[in-house]
């Protein structure tokens, strides 16, 4: 889901920086939703598969995993049988489901450089970029983590290594998307002010609005 997300919010980026004239109406309400919804029913199918390829090997009992959860590529680590042609099946699907949105974000970024690039100024250039220079740092984390489990499962069985990369890419990118679409915005700052005003949000949140502000 986070792979299809980052995706998509690399096309808003795009739109924003390339069409801006015309982001609110190739970027409507209706259209964020159906990319939202292909986003989910994308993972959803992608999910669906590899618990297909897991659920067919037998296992060892009471065995335990060192991770947070029971990742597909671990599974087929303690597989009773030879798991061998699911790694490369689970290789090929994985690549498959990356390649296309990293088609995508590569695509989205060489024309919002080449749109920075044709900027006269300076500042203008760093004011551009660093509206999606976040979106940049979250999605090269997101990626480098996440094929580093699934690809290096393939090559190395270290489950320290798979547990760290798995917490950075399931909990850490999710938890940055706060600083992706920027505190800054009156929009997201608003509602929690309000939240803070109503003794729901905690000091921290304060000092870092206060801070943004």
């Amino acid at each position: 889901m986070d792979n299809m997300i980052l995706t998509v919010m690399a096309y808003g980026c795009f739109v924003a920086i390339c069409h801006p004239l015309h982001y609110s109406v190739i970027l409507n309400p209706r259209i964020c939703v159906s990319l939202v919804l292909m986003s989910f029913l994308v993972s959803l199918l992608n999910s669906l598969l590899h618990n297909l390829i897991v659920l067919q090997f037998p296992h060892f009992k009471d065995v335990e995993i060192a991770n947070f959860f029971c990742d597909p590529s671990q599974l087929l680590n303690i597989s009773c049988s030879d798991a061998f042609t699911n790694n490369i099946v689970m290789c090929f699907v994985v690549t498959i489901s990356g390649l296309l949105p990293i088609s995508g974000i590569s695509f989205s970024y060489y024309k919002i450089i080449s749109s920075i690039l044709r900027i006269p100024s300076l500042g203008g250039k760093y004011k551009t970029f660093s509206t999606c220079g976040s979106h940049l740092a979250v999605v090269c984390l997101f990626y480098g983590t996440g094929f580093e489990v699934y690809l290096g499962s393939a090559v190395s069985t270290s489950p320290t290594k798979g547990a760290v990369a798995s917490v950075m890419y399931t909990v850490v990118t999710p938890m940055l998307n706060p600083f992706i679409y920027r505190l800054r915005n009156k929009d997201v700052r608003s509602p929690l002010r309000k939240l803070h005003s109503s003794n729901l949000v905690s000091g921290p949140v304060v000092s870092i609005l206060e801070y943004s502000s």
